[in-house]
């Protein structure tokens, strides 16, 4: 039967650590071996105290073992390293932070433990040093600045459709997916399961693909959509023809369009030019897709109704995506554009170092 450690503690002793916990200047480690000491003297198990603390038993008696050999000033000025082994230097430190914002040889950045074996320490003190200095050479972000030199107009403009769209018109956002693939995995799927997800083959047979057309009213949320089987201006101007033909007559139609090449030929202006007054269009920036809003409702239907289908044939994908559009306008699901046009700016100028 194992001999329990207890702590030797007088009254003064007592007294003294009671008055420290009561007061504010103990930081969480010190506060917490004083907790330790005074409950092991008032007979509370080990592992009672371990839970109530969130430490682990084994602590309980080396925080009692240290405070008898050692006093209470042990409890107080504990080192954070352990007896015998120095702390990092500062040389170390800044050794560190100048090798990781440099890029080591034959790879693009460096790993931890390749640090470690420069610097000669171990590779869990280099990941404390990057984490203190919050710096993370194995992740990276990617991004895109528009190099439009109407940016800011054309943000202004797509905005102000969102937020303060015009009277007597409807706002629409417009847009292709293309070439989307009907893939059928090569094995049956396997559904889900208690404590197991849904399994797919990682191979499939590609039986071809279909391009989609969506506009996105912006006040209703409801999608118009269209499918081909190419991607060119003729595809695009049978969509606007569908568009014309399902929007009121009397209503202005705002296009909020990319800049594709199909969206700004000779023969789709001649096909504006025919309806006067019918359709204004709205380019965005170069570069700036995540101002459509209908990329948005594509990347909906791509989680929710495309990525993890299985389909047979491109007619059976088809169906499928025309049956989502049906099920999304009937839901009354839409999204609603919050950031105004000066918050934009500010968080693009912040993200190219402007």
């Amino acid at each position: 039967m194992r001999t329990q450690v207890l702590p030797q503690i007088n009254r003064a002793e007592r007294e003294m650590m009671e008055q420290l916990l009561a007061g504010q200047a103990l930081n969480h480690n010190q506060a917490t071996r004083l907790q330790v000491v005074l409950g092991r003297a008032d007979g509370r198990r080990t592992g009672e105290i371990a839970k109530v603390l969130r430490i682990h038993p084994v602590s309980v008696s080396v925080i009692v073992r240290r405070f008898n050999e050692r006093g209470m000033n042990a409890l107080l000025k504990q080192p954070n390293h352990k007896p015998g082994k120095a702390p990092v230097s500062q040389k170390v430190v800044n050794r560190v932070l100048k090798l990781v914002h440099t890029q080591p040889r034959g790879s693009t950045h460096w790993s931890t433990r390749e640090i470690a074996r420069q610097v000669g320490i171990s590779h869990t003190k280099v990941h404390q040093i990057l984490q203190a200095h919050n710096l993370k050479p194995h992740l990276v972000k990617r991004f895109r600045s528009s190099d439009d030199p109407a940016f800011e107009e054309k943000l202004e403009d797509i905005v102000g459709l969102y937020l303060d769209p015009p009277k007597n018109a409807i706002v629409l956002s417009i847009d292709e997916k293309s070439q989307v693939q009907a893939l059928e995995r090569a094995q049956l799927v396997l559904p889900l399961r208690e404590g197991v997800p849904e399994r797919q083959t990682h191979d499939y047979v590609r039986h071809g693909v279909t391009n989609l057309y969506a506009a996105l009213n912006v006040a209703s949320g409801k999608v118009i959509g269209n499918l081909a089987a190419r991607h060119r201006q003729k595809e695009y101007i049978e969509f606007l023809e569908l568009i014309d033909r399902r929007t009121p007559k009397k209503k202005v139609l705002h296009l909020i369009v990319d800049n594709a090449s199909s969206h700004d030929t000779k023969k789709v202006h001649e096909f504006f030019e025919a309806r006067p007054g019918r359709f204004v269009v709205h380019f965005t920036p170069t570069h700036s897709s995540w101002l459509n809003l209908v990329e948005r409702w594509f990347s909906e239907i791509t989680t929710k109704r495309i990525r993890r289908g299985s389909w047979t044939s491109v007619k059976d994908l088809e169906r499928a995506i025309m049956d989502y559009i049906h099920h999304w306008n009937e839901s009354g699901k839409r999204f609603v554009w919050a950031k105004t046009s000066d918050e934009i700016l500010t968080a693009t100028r912040k993200a190219s170092g402007q």
